[in-house]
């Protein structure tokens, strides 16, 4: 069993064993979670994450379980750490698989080189349940429920770790390095492959607009395209001969295009 604390005021900590958990308030209905082992949270590391507006949140200590809100959520945490996602009404919004009693726990942790350990955070799966996001990825699917998702970048592989799911949350598993997210039938997997600490940010709303606000607000939106760059395009992955390059180019000044 672990202990609660109010953190620096604004937060609320779980520490129980070897791990520290934390939740605090990051923009409006949105909180961040990380944890880590054998030492505390650090705020020094690579995050896509902006400094947020201030918000205030409502935590509420028991003996044995508390409870941070932000808005339309909340994130109940009980004195074992298992951690669970709420919507303003009550209901369940996303939670942590329940541990066999034999173990492994719903966090795993592995060391890894300099330092560090691979981390894995596993949650309940919903049959129902629908992922959007993610990135560009060859699959062929709109709907990511059942793929196994590789957070590496490559040739025509776009890796962004934000999915928007049909039960009304977004959540960005906020890790600059490898990692891989298994959206299964029976659990859902996130997993950084060597880390000093997991991180991940979580928001809450009824409508995937709204979400994709949330999460745009909460990493920065994307400078408007400048005049000068707005015209025609023209784009080919390779030109096989010089003639066929000079071909183009005369088509265009025949069409009067630049």
């Amino acid at each position: 069993m672990g202990t609660f604390a109010h953190g620096d005021g604004t937060a609320l900590e779980w520490r129980g064993g070897h791990e520290t958990l934390r939740i605090e308030p990051w923009g409006e209905h949105s909180l961040r979670v990380r944890g880590t082992v054998w030492q505390g949270i650090r705020d020094d590391l690579a995050s896509a994450l902006l400094p947020p507006a201030p918000v205030s949140a409502d935590i509420k200590i028991t003996a044995d379980a508390a409870r941070i809100s932000n808005g339309n959520l909340t994130a109940e945490v009980t004195a074992d750490g298992r951690l669970t996602f709420r919507r303003a009404d009550g209901s369940v919004l996303l939670a942590e698989c329940v541990p066999h009693f034999t173990g492994p726990p719903q966090r795993r942790y592995r060391t890894a080189a300099g330092g560090m350990h691979q981390f894995e955070v596993l949650f309940d799966a919903d049959d129902g349940e629908r992922f959007y996001g993610l990135g560009q990825h060859q699959h062929g699917k709109l709907n990511q429920k059942g793929a196994v998702v590789e957070l590496v970048q490559r040739n025509t592989e776009v890796a962004i770790p934000f999915l928007v799911s049909s039960r009304g949350y977004g959540l960005l598993w906020n890790h600059p390095g490898t990692g891989r997210v298994e959206l299964g039938t029976t659990a859902t997997r996130w997993v950084a492959d060597a880390a000093r600490q997991w991180d991940y940010w979580i928001t809450a709303a009824p409508e995937p607009a709204q979400l994709i606000r949330a999460y745009a607000d909460a990493t920065g939106h994307a400078p408007a395209l400048p005049e000068w760059a707005s015209g025609f395009w023209q784009c080919k992955l390779r030109y096989r001969t010089q003639d066929e390059l000079l071909a183009v180019a005369r088509e265009h000044k025949r069409q009067k295009t630049r």
